[in-house]
């Protein structure tokens, strides 16, 4: 079988509705990784892995991320950063792999969820043990607070995910269809606007996986410039606090925002 053209490619594994989904589609996809997701993609159609075994690799190099934050310093932050770049490369490659070969499937989206789940997860729990300093710290003992704020942010960040995808849940139950873009809005304008201006801010993705471990590795640079101090870990754990306040908060504004919506109606 002769490998498809990146032009063959596009119109096919990238229709209307992926690319410009507006809470969909992540902006590093936008931005480069689909491109660079179709020069894999027309290597990988022509073999006989299967999207499934992709989403199973993207997983695995999520979770991978979390475990490379126990490395202590720069290194294992960089190890980390990388890694959260090819689960994002997996998860743009192993749909458009299912769209070209019209396999897309219900378990398909559930792996992809479930490990959507499991790697943001995983990334924080690490940057929480990372701080708690379980190797190379310099407390001769771990100080385990940091373990477990680590622990809550990634609670926080799973329980956001569950806060979108049971709505999905409860509309099937109900026998209603999929909400449109149209249901997220609040149908009070007071809290229309306050959404609107959390998201000019941004600051809630900031526990997704790509920004979680690009602020990781900036507070391990810090650390780094900041030498062998009385904690030398310093800024870590002002990142660990700083991210398991916004995880909290989220949770709350979120939950808010599904209920003050048209989502379920």
């Amino acid at each position: 079988m002769s490998k498809p053209s990146v032009a063959e490619l596009r119109p096919v594994v990238h229709p209307p509705g992926v690319t410009d989904r507006r809470s969909g589609e992540h902006w590093a996809g936008r931005m480069y990784m689909r491109e660079i997701s179709l020069r894999w993609t027309r290597h990988l159609v022509t073999t006989r892995i299967t999207a499934n075994q992709l989403t199973y690799l993207m997983v695995l190099a999520g979770v991978a991320a979390g475990a490379a934050l126990l490395v202590p310093g720069v290194p294992g932050a960089v190890a980390a950063a990388l890694l959260i770049q090819l689960y994002l490369l997996l998860d743009c490659v192993d749909g458009e792999v299912a769209r070209w070969r019209s396999q897309t499937s219900v378990t398909g989206v559930y792996l992809d969820r479930v490990g959507h789940y499991l790697a943001e997860a995983a990334l924080l729990v690490g940057f929480g043990l990372r701080a708690a300093g379980v190797l190379g710290g310099e407390d001769p003992a771990p100080n385990w607070l940091w373990a477990f704020l680590g622990t809550v942010a990634a609670l926080g960040a799973i329980l956001i995910k569950a806060e979108t995808d049971l709505v999905d849940v409860a509309r099937s139950r109900a026998g209603l269809p999929a909400a449109g873009e149209g249901a997220v809005a609040p149908r009070a304008a007071g809290l229309a606007l306050a959404r609107r201006a959390a998201s000019a801010l941004r600051f809630h993705r900031l526990i997704g996986g790509v920004e979680a471990s690009l602020l990781i590795l900036a507070v391990a640079v810090l650390d780094a410039l900041a030498g062998d101090g009385a904690d030398a870990l310093f800024f870590t754990r002002l990142g660990v606090a700083v991210l398991t306040a916004i995880a909290v908060v989220q949770v709350v504004l979120h939950l808010v925002s599904v209920l003050a919506s048209s989502r379920l109606r």
